[in-house]
């Protein structure tokens, strides 16, 4: 006999027992209380568990992906910001080199003058 044909059976126990105690009414009624099927609650716990934990686990992980995600857009952002500073730097030592100013530095602050003959000597 399956489980349902017993629940079944059960089910029409019950009934006849609620008809019976209603035609005599000195028979005590009694309610029919269905077994708990321990085994299917335990194993319905441990899934709702596991699924638990991976949903959470899934959660982690994308947040994981985003803060990883925030900083790698920080870090190439502060990487174009050195690189336009490096060029602006170049670009300001490139002034600095050139020989038009060192003759202006030489010529107004060390009070030094172009020499008009040059003398080599070996």
């Amino acid at each position: 006999m399956t489980r349902r044909q017993k629940d079944s059976n059960a089910q029409i126990n019950q009934n006849v027992e609620i008809q019976s105690a209603e035609k005599t009414p000195h028979l005590r009624l009694i309610k029919y209380r269905p077994k708990l099927n321990h085994l299917l609650r335990s194993r319905c716990r441990v899934a709702f568990i596991i699924i638990s934990l991976l949903a959470m686990l899934v959660v982690i992980r994308s947040g994981i992906s985003a803060s990883r995600g925030y900083a790698l857009v920080a870090t190439q952002n502060q990487a174009q910001q050195l690189e336009l500073e490096n060029e602006r730097l170049k670009i300001e030592i490139a002034k600095l080199k050139s020989p038009g100013r060192i003759k202006q530095i030489a010529q107004d602050e060390l009070g030094m003058d172009v020499p008009e003959k040059m003398y080599f000597s070996h």
